[in-house]
């Protein structure tokens, strides 16, 4: 089974869900409501999305250094951004 990429998704979905029930609770009309939620799943999904991207970096540095036998410059393997397996705009 191929790894699950949509930690950022499921993360911001949890904090739409949250903020929309906070919003309730605080008592805010139904479009502000959904507005608050919306601005909280961008916000959150986003941070996740750079947060992973990070960690993801930091293996592929930790396992090119361990390949070439031993830690090297980091300044010389700047990290790359992971080309997407599709087709489309951004290729």
């Amino acid at each position: 089974m191929a790894k699950f990429r949509g930690w950022h998704i499921v993360a911001g979905i949890a904090a739409m869900v949250l903020t929309g029930i906070l919003g309730n609770a605080m008592g805010l009309n139904y479009t502000a409501d959904f507005m608050a939620s919306c601005v909280a799943f961008v916000a959150v999904s986003m941070w996740m999305d750079s947060r992973i991207s990070r960690r993801r970096g930091r293996a592929a540095r930790a396992s090119a250094a361990a390949v070439d036998g031993g830690p090297g410059p980091e300044s010389e393997h700047p990290a790359e951004a992971e080309r997407p397996e599709r087709e489309g705009r951004g290729s």
